[in-house]
């Protein structure tokens, strides 16, 4: 007998399972707008306490664009930030998309990912763009953001809210994420976790759907 996954819902992360991102191009991009003693500054930006609040919905788009400018004292609009805030998003390559309508069929399905205003609007418009869809709504049955539940992965708050959303038990269900960490936070909780260390992962390990 094939195997297939034991459980009613599969919850996709977007950074690097649905969507492609590459961090390293938005930091070399802003390290291109700044002088060589700011360039540590950069390299820190993902870490910094307002960058992980705008994640989490604790200010909104237009405060964090402030406080970008305030750290790397620069005086850019906001257009300006958004573009490079949004350098890190490539494409969503088609056969993901393909997958997922394939397993509407037999599995119930969501998002989970830490995300923010800005990014998701951006993300928004490459589906807009190239599926000709408004949102994520045809695909999936459940969305959750951080940045709308006040809270991030790792933590186990976040995996435990998702699970009593969904109204369901952690074995039920399987998460997909490209970072170990968020792997391992849902798993304590008793989710089936998969690390997607590649772009061939997910599509093994559903290959039998």
């Amino acid at each position: 007998m094939k195997n297939v996954p034991d459980a009613d819902f599969l919850i996709f992360d977007l950074g690097n399972v649905i969507v492609d991102i590459d961090y390293q191009k938005s930091l070399d991009l802003i390290k291109k707008e700044l002088p060589d003693y700011h360039h540590d500054k950069v390299d820190q930006f993902y870490l910094t306490e307002f960058h992980k609040k705008y994640e989490k919905g604790e200010i909104n788009s237009e405060k964090f664009r402030e406080e970008v400018r305030d750290y790397f004292e620069k005086d850019w609009n906001d257009e300006k930030v958004d573009d490079i805030w949004n350098s890190l998003l490539k494409n969503i390559p088609a056969e993901r998309i393909d997958l997922i309508s394939k397993l509407k069929d037999k599995y119930r399905l969501g998002i989970l990912s830490n995300t923010n205003e800005i990014h998701i609007e951006a993300v928004y418009n490459m589906l807009r763009k190239d599926f000709q869809l408004d949102n994520f709504d045809p695909l999936f049955q459940h969305v959750f953001y951080s940045h709308e539940m006040g809270m991030s992965k790792p933590s186990p708050e976040i995996y435990l809210s998702m699970v009593e959303q969904l109204g369901t038990k952690p074995e039920r269900v399987v998460f997909f994420d490209d970072l170990e960490a968020n792997v391992k936070g849902a798993k304590s909780i008793g989710i089936q976790a998969v690390h997607v260390t590649g772009p061939q992962i997910i599509f093994d390990y559903l290959k039998h759907v």
